[in-house]
């Protein structure tokens, strides 16, 4: 549970956080890096493939519980697969996230649609 904080949801399946698709990054180390580089203002979890797999990594930026109920929705981010925009992501986290901080221009362009899952594969 949340309490009050943004959740993170990174998707490490079939291609994002895998070395088939990203054979250079140390996805474990990147998991690790950004619960640490958010100092404890966000909570990060792991979900099986999220169906986005050709703008892998992809992240799921859901709002404060908060933020929620005052109408932010969760942001999905694509193409979050190098140290900056992690370090972008990082920051937008530790500003509030979703409803609390407008996100970085490198975070903001990486936006993206949700892909047409059923509400059984939905990070939220």
């Amino acid at each position: 549970m949340s309490h009050g904080r943004p959740r993170v949801t990174l998707c490490r399946a079939c291609c994002c956080g895998t070395r088939p698709k990203h054979s250079a990054a140390d996805h474990e180390q990147r998991v690790r890096a950004l619960s640490g580089a958010s100092d404890g203002a966000v909570d990060v979890r792991q979900s099986d493939c999220l169906g986005a797999c050709d703008d892998s990594d992809i992240v799921v930026v859901h709002p404060s519980p908060t933020a929620r109920a005052a109408g932010a929705k969760p942001v999905w981010l694509g193409r979050i697969s190098d140290d900056d925009a992690l370090e972008d992501l990082a920051d937008w986290l530790r500003s509030g996230g979703p409803g609390a901080a407008p996100p970085p221009p490198s975070i903001r362009d990486r936006a993206m649609t949700p892909p047409n899952l059923p509400p059984s594969r939905m990070p939220y």
